[in-house]
């Protein structure tokens, strides 16, 4: 159950914590899952009273709530909403910190349990980390719990994630870490285990004796907006596959684990990032695509192509798509290929995991030249959360027509309620201890590993494979489309 406790907030100032963060916690509130005894501090440099920093809050949570903002529900959460004002590196500021912590012990049953998030930029975990430790932060003056939440990116290759889990470790035990990836605290992500653990009908075809391959999409038609810098530093494979797509690869690739515990879930998930293929420039060359979106057309709407936009070189080689090919070398795998993209400015926005299916025996039906389409089990992550399976079925007459038909679950409508934003389930799971869905060190480690091959192919060789262009709106670049083709594989149609 999720304990009460002081939820400090670093960089309260920042975007993260008005449109996400904040909203969550008013979210959880809402519907009676935040501990009563639970109190909100902000941590940032700018000047603001508490009053003034409610007021913001509440204007920007009534504008990015899921449940809109009701004033009674506002009013029990707002007077537990504290604003300590000091720069990152201030020692004193944390000795301050920890006495204001104090006195809200002493006034709430917090029971000295402390939970830390650093909605913050990665070049400021370091020093936030070291003076939480040098306050005596990093441990409950009462014995309750301290735990520390660490947003992505957690680092930027191997060797930086490795030095960042250096520094984390010296301040925070790795039980009191929680790495945050959003995608996992979607409700669709958590039930791929359901799906597959719980309905007989699944789990003995999820093998390679039966499936064809596994397509894992994310898309976006929005393009990097006021983000430049930031993706010109980055990239999609660093952005997303790194870490939110290779996560969904993970649940759905990963052995049973032995029961639901926190740590036999993130086993099996390690044991399917070490039994990634890793690639050599030539395997790169063959298996990735990187692709960079030009000028074209969204929603009937002009825009313009990566390299004009604001704070991006005009000569950039950053790629704003990637598709791979990606082999799990186990047993279950053997020889299925799971195909990720990911891509800005495309036709249609979503996240989806399609498990497709080898075809039925042409016997009966299903004769060259007469192929039906292939069984696919479409697990939809956003926006419209649900599950689909696409099956063939007669017509109605008296002749064999043929044709596919499809059974489709909604969230919202199968359970007449909207699922929490991934935000609300992951700060409530941080409340009680359960790291089910966030990563782990060694995770986050081998899936940088496997990362740093393809970069070093891309920025390190002296023939790197060309960065591809593709039009605004478009599903993106055509030898994307080759990659699968090679195999007798096309992309699905979203």
């Amino acid at each position: 159950m999720p304990q009460p406790c002081n939820v400090v907030i670093f960089g309260a100032s920042g975007d993260l914590t008005f449109r996400k963060l904040i909203p969550a916690l008013y979210n959880l509130a809402a519907d009676g899952d935040l501990p009563p005894a639970t109190n909100i501090v902000g941590f940032a440099r700018r000047e603001k009273t508490d009053e003034s920093w409610r007021a913001e809050l509440k204007e920007t949570t009534a504008k990015c709530s899921r449940s809109g903002l009701s004033q009674e529900v506002w009013d029990s959460v707002a007077p537990r909403i504290f604003y300590h004002c000091s720069e990152f590196g201030n020692a004193a500021g944390y000795v301050s910190l920890a006495k204001r912590l104090d006195e809200l012990d002493a006034k709430t049953a917090t029971r000295g349990n402390r939970l830390f998030y650093l909605s913050v930029s990665p070049s400021d975990f370091e020093g936030i980390l070291t003076n939480l430790a040098a306050a005596g932060l990093n441990q409950s003056p009462v014995g309750g719990w301290t735990r520390v939440i660490v947003e992505k990116p957690f680092g930027t290759d191997l060797a930086s994630a490795h030095e960042l889990n250096e520094v984390v470790a010296r301040c925070f035990r790795e039980k009191e870490t929680y790495r945050i990836d959003h995608y996992l605290g979607k409700e669709t992500a958590q039930n791929i285990m359901v799906l597959r653990f719980a309905n007989g009908i699944f789990e003995p075809l999820w093998n390679h004796k039966y499936i064809d391959h596994v397509q894992i999409t994310a898309s976006e038609p929005l393009g990097v907006e006021q983000r430049g810098p930031y993706y010109e530093s980055s990239g999609a494979l660093r952005d997303m596959v790194q870490n939110h797509l290779l996560q969904l690869l993970c649940l759905t690739a990963m052995e049973p684990p032995t029961d639901l515990g926190a740590d036999s879930i993130r086993d099996e998930k390690v044991k399917v990032v070490r039994s990634l293929r890793q690639m050599t420039p030539e395997d790169v060359a063959k298996n990735v695509v990187r692709g960079q979106y030009a000028a074209g057309a969204i929603a009937g709407k002009e825009v313009k192509a990566y390299r004009d936009e604001d704070r991006v070189s005009p000569t950039s080689q950053t790629e704003t798509y990637v598709a791979l090919k990606v082999q799990v070398d186990n047993w279950r795998w053997a020889d299925v290929p799971f195909y990720i993209r990911v891509g800005k400015r495309l036709a249609k926005g979503g996240t989806e995991i399609a498990i497709q299916f080898k075809q039925a025996p042409s016997v009966l039906f299903n004769k060259p030249g007469e192929l039906l389409g292939p069984n696919v089990l479409v697990i939809r992550i956003q926006p419209d959360e649900g599950i689909s399976l696409r099956m063939q079925c007669k017509m109605p007459g008296n002749t064999i027509r043929i044709e596919p038909v499809k059974m489709d679950f909604h969230y919202g409508t199968s359970f007449g309620k909207a699922s929490p934003e991934a935000y609300e389930r992951l700060l409530l799971d941080s409340m009680s201890g359960d790291a089910t869905l966030f990563a782990r060190r060694d995770e986050v480690e081998g899936a940088w590993k496997f990362i740093d091959a393809i970069e070093d192919a891309w920025h390190k060789s002296d023939t790197p494979p060309p960065v591809c262009t593709y039009p605004s709106g478009s599903w993106g670049p055509q030898e994307a489309d080759e990659l699968l083709e090679r195999s007798g594989h096309a992309w699905r149609r979203m």
